[in-house]
């Protein structure tokens, strides 16, 4: 529609809702990969492509936006072109009103998912159990729901400037700066939801420790561990986004080294149950106090 109005902003528009059918195919993709089995050559799993895909669509996106600017540069300058103003409005009513849709059923899902779940939670002990876990992912899908619905707000206060804009042209075609305008906006908005995107990847990408994680909070607990002396080393990393990896190493206290199973056991279920690792490996060693190293120098001066 907005090329054959020939409207800078409805392509916008269309360049941002990109954006988030990018994010859906990646969710996807993410789902898909979740259910590939590791192979020799991968022992990992195929979990970065979905990273590597997400940088692919960003810089597509950022391509098609760099053109689309350009070409708003040029037509604030020269002012040489015409726009379709019928078909633009067209086109911005049918964004508003799919747009409209799209918050309502994403309302609607968000409020049958809280009471379905208000309902369960009441008969579910507060405990351990798996049923505690499974409560939490529902909690979880209920967030993404209310997050989807908010995003949908945002999409919809988008396209209803993008109908403003149209409206303008189609009856005050003197003002048809006002296309080229809504693509400056867009394009700030197109940036900071894709700005996001490119952090995270590149956290993992570097084998960051995710923005939720702390991991003086992970060291501290750990050591709370009965029978843990020290903390050798600590990584942690991601392998995608929801799927953080720790190794962890750990020195066990003098004379303890029969407990070296209920220790592992413990730190591995702090490491999965606690701070939600999607793998852990837990590395032990038995007290080894360390020898103190003295220089020539010393050695001499205190003969």
């Amino acid at each position: 529609g907005g090329y054959v109005a020939n409207s800078l902003a409805i392509m916008t528009d269309a360049l941002h809702m990109l954006t988030d059918l990018s994010g859906i195919i990646l969710t996807l993709l993410a789902l898909w990969l979740s259910a590939k089995s590791p192979t020799k050559r991968f022992t990992f799993g195929f979990h970065r492509l979905e990273v590597l895909s997400a940088i692919i669509s960003v810089l597509l996106v950022y391509i098609l936006m760099a053109f689309l600017l350009y070409e708003a540069v040029q037509r604030t300058i020269h002012m040489d072109y015409e726009i379709n103003g019928d078909i633009m409005l067209i086109t911005a009513a049918v964004g508003v009103a799919v747009n409209l849709i799209m918050g309502f059923l994403l309302n609607q899902s968000g409020h049958l998912h809280s009471h379905s779940h208000s309902h369960s939670h009441s008969h579910v002990p507060q405990s351990n159990s798996p049923n505690t876990s499974h409560g939490s992912s529902h909690g979880h899908s209920s967030l993404a729901v209310r997050a989807a619905f908010v995003h949908a707000l945002g999409d919809l206060v988008q396209s209803i400037g993008v109908l403003v804009a149209a409206y303008i042209i189609r009856f005050k075609p003197e003002y048809k700066i006002a296309d080229p305008i809504c693509t400056y906006i867009f394009s700030i908005l197109v940036v900071f939801t894709t700005v996001r995107i490119l952090c995270d990847t590149g956290v993992i990408i570097l084998e960051g420790v995710p923005r939720h994680l702390n991991v003086d909070r992970i060291k501290e607990d750990l050591m709370k561990i009965e029978d843990v002396y020290s903390i050798e080393d600590l990584n942690v990393w991601s392998l995608t986004a929801g799927k953080t990896t720790a190794i962890v190493h750990l020195q066990l206290v003098p004379g303890s080294s029969s407990k070296w199973e209920d220790v592992q056991s413990k730190a591995r279920q702090l490491l999965l149950n606690t701070f939600g690792m999607y793998k852990c490996s837990v590395q032990l060693q038995s007290y080894k106090q360390e020898m103190s190293k003295t220089c020539a120098s010393c050695q001499s001066s205190s003969a």
